[in-house]
């Protein structure tokens, strides 16, 4: 098998000497969050997805969700001081933090947006989310995040 290729966000862990497990699931062809899940035999309730959103007053935030949950829009707006927030549009996403959708991850964008993680991670070992390409997670201890992000939890999914 060739060697896969690094992504910014395996260099950036690196960097930061952050242990982390790379899942390659590029030849399954899963997109949908759950199938990603289910290909890579994970618990759904420990893969998380990347929400890239924008509030009132015209800051942007990240979100990072279980992948069988949605974001509360209501109550993401809450955990920022916002008086509501949206969804940032699909064509957005690229220009804005230097991911396409469905390879968004939140180590690595072009600009470090507050970030706030689903409460229920705060009580896992580990989670996993894009490693920066369509096709790979990074699994990281839940406890480094934050020597790589500076994020938040609370409730913010349905």
């Amino acid at each position: 098998m060739a060697k896969q290729e690094k992504t910014n966000v395996m260099r950036l862990l690196e960097q930061k000497k952050i242990p982390y497990k790379m899942h390659d699931y590029t030849a399954s062809g899963a997109i949908a969050g759950e199938d990603v899940a289910r290909v890579l035999g994970e618990n759904p309730d420990e893969v998380f997805k990347t929400l890239v959103t924008v509030g009132k007053s015209k800051q942007n935030y990240v979100f990072i969700v279980p992948v069988n949950k949605e974001l509360n829009l209501k109550k993401a707006a809450s955990a920022v001081g916002e008086k509501n927030i949206e969804m940032i549009r699909s064509k957005d996403l690229l220009g804005l933090t230097g991911y396409v959708h469905g390879g968004c991850s939140p180590i690595g964008m072009k600009k470090q947006f507050p970030t706030v993680v689903h409460n229920t991670a705060e009580n896992m070992e580990n989670i996993l989310f894009s490693g920066g390409k369509i096709g790979m997670q990074v699994e990281i201890a839940t406890k480094d995040i934050e020597k790589i992000l500076k994020i938040k939890f609370a409730d913010i999914a349905n």
